[in-house]
């Protein structure tokens, strides 16, 4: 085995760890604790796009995601200001067993696939000249993908706006109100 398959186990397996360590117990019950695990995903993530000979998608996956975004998620994080009795352990009901039987079976089609296509795997190609450069990237994001780029932006919008509505409650659990309203 090569030096590069040893490096690309590791960093998958660290990444694939590092997600599931987002959402499960005991770090997916503390919001914080799950934004440190995304933010450790992001990183073996980029390491990834470095062995794909993608060096800008590498770069930027850690200037916008693990940068940007990140601070994006603690501020809003710390914003909710969620008591310890709001973080309460896991109660079972339908759609988490529905999420999970429907988590299985994309795993298991998922696993179908990459065993196919492992089985039919071409030899490594050379990359084309400038692949993973800033001109070949930026032409695909703003002009082929221009419209899924905005929406991504109106999304996360979106989720701040509704990230302060939802923090602007009282601690008695009451929303504020207007100052000089009617009370």
């Amino acid at each position: 085995m090569t030096a590069e398959v040893v490096v690309f186990w590791v960093l998958a397996v660290a990444t694939v760890a590092g997600a599931l360590c987002v959402v499960l117990p005991p770090m997916g019950r503390n919001p914080l604790h799950a934004a440190i695990a995304l933010l450790a995903t992001f990183f073996f993530l980029s390491g990834l796009f470095v062995l794909l000979s993608a060096h800008l998608v590498a770069v930027l996956q850690v200037l916008v995601y693990a940068g940007a975004v990140m601070v994006l998620f603690t501020f809003v994080v710390m914003l909710l200001n969620l008591r310890r009795h709001e973080l309460a352990g896991p109660r079972p009901t339908l759609f988490k067993a529905l999420g999970a039987a429907a988590v299985l079976a994309v795993t298991t089609k998922v696993a179908m696939v990459v065993a196919a296509a492992l089985a039919d795997a071409p030899a490594a190609a050379d990359l084309p000249d400038g692949f993973g450069g800033g001109r070949d990237v930026a032409g695909n994001l703003l002009i082929d993908y221009l419209v899924p780029f905005e929406l991504t932006s109106i999304l996360l919008l979106v989720a701040i706006v509704g990230a302060l509505a939802i923090a602007r409650r009282t601690p008695g659990g009451e929303p504020d109100r207007a100052p000089g309203g009617d009370a």
